[in-house]
């Protein structure tokens, strides 16, 4: 819930003062706060430091798409996107594979995965640290200098329904949950590059209809034959989602683009925060009979058919229903905000393709 706090904050900060620094202060934050979770002792603790991870966590998103995007090639922009929301699958890859080899693998129990998690936002800092501000952000702060003189029901209790309902071994439940997350990096890059020519909207409604209709063998199928499912399953869920962050940059206003993408993609994430309750929840009016491991089974796999069901068609009637800004640049000179800004200064309109003082002004700037 509190994502969307961080995503406000750091969004109006990284609009404002620049990507870098809010980015770095950020990752500070996730090493704090990831090594502060493997030392609480009580759910309270816990909880407040999780409650304080999430204003981190909301904070990130935003950053990253401007900073990813802004500069990018026009016609890379699609590929780039999806790249960049497969950090999520990459990123829940990762955790599985490593949930299975430090949760309950030592004394210490689940806490080495927190402890573990501190260490790579040190190696992203040194990396964003090399790196400059974005051109297009560079260009925003030298107008302004002169004037003043953007899944989770899908995945979250998946493993939960492979291994009650499905009777799958630690084991196989990691394996499927790999293969998912390679299915959701495949399907977010490739889809990510099609949006590019076919169009953000008309590949979102596509690659989510073809989503629907892959749920019931998602599902359904009890054998490790799902292993299968759930690789295109995830292709299409994070195909949609790929292109998303691309979508939201073209119609986000560029003195608040950072803000407009990060926020709006948190309160989505707040929106769905409780899917998994509220799947776990339904699920319990389905029992299935107990085994010998397990006495208390539900049908996990109809309640995740029907909610992501619910979760693609209100995807494809809000994608369908708004707008489309595909090509969109995000430089100075195509600015409405700036143009504007310009036009108080009494200096030329900012037009589509004309060269205006404020683009010598500011091309002069970042060249000195």
């Amino acid at each position: 819930m509190l994502r969307s706090v961080g995503a406000i904050t750091f969004g109006i900060a990284s609009d404002r003062w620049g990507r870098k620094w809010p980015f770095v202060i950020n990752n500070v934050l996730f090493i704090v706060l990831e090594l502060g979770t493997g030392f609480c002792q009580t759910y309270k603790q816990f909880l407040a430091c999780r409650a304080l991870f999430g204003i981190a966590m909301g904070g990130l998103y935003g950053n990253a798409a401007a900073t990813a995007l802004e500069d990018c090639p026009l016609e890379a922009r699609g590929i780039v996107s999806g790249l960049l929301q497969q950090g999520y699958a990459f990123g829940y890859l990762l955790a599985t594979a490593f949930a299975r080899g430090l949760v309950d693998t030592t004394p210490h129990g689940w806490r080495p995965l927190y402890w573990f998690g501190a260490c790579p936002p040190v190696l992203i800092i040194l990396f964003r640290l090399c790196l400059p501000e974005t051109n297009t952000f560079l260009q925003r702060q030298a107008t302004r200098e002169e004037v003043r003189g953007g899944s989770h029901g899908s995945q979250d209790l998946y493993p939960t329904l492979l291994k009650s309902e499905f009777s799958f071994s630690a084991n196989a439940v990691t394996v499927t949950q790999v293969v998912a997350n390679l299915g959701a990096l495949t399907g977010g890059t490739l889809c990510g590059w099609a949006s590019q020519i076919f169009g953000r909207r008309f590949s979102i409604i596509v690659i989510s209809i073809v989503g629907g209709a892959l749920l019931y063998p998602y599902t359904f199928v009890t054998s490790t034959n799902v292993m299968a499912a759930a690789f295109f399953e995830q292709f299409c869920v994070q195909g949609a989602w790929g292109v998303i962050p691309i979508h939201l940059m073209e119609l986000s206003p560029g003195s608040i683009r950072t803000f407009t993408v990060g926020t709006a993609y948190q309160l989505g994430n707040l929106v769905s925060s409780a899917s998994s309750t509220i799947e776990s929840t339904i699920g319990e009016r389905f029992p299935l009979p107990p085994t010998e491991t397990e006495k208390h089974r539900y049908q996990y796999g109809k309640v995740i058919c029907i909610f992501m069901g619910c979760v693609f068609a209100y995807t494809i009637i809000v994608t369908f229903l708004g707008p489309e800004r595909l090509g969109r640049q995000f430089d100075v000179a195509h600015d409405t905000d700036m143009a504007e800004v310009a036009a108080h200064r009494g200096t030329t309109t900012v037009g589509e393709g004309a060269e205006s003082d404020v683009e010598k002004g500011t091309v002069s700037r970042i060249e000195g």
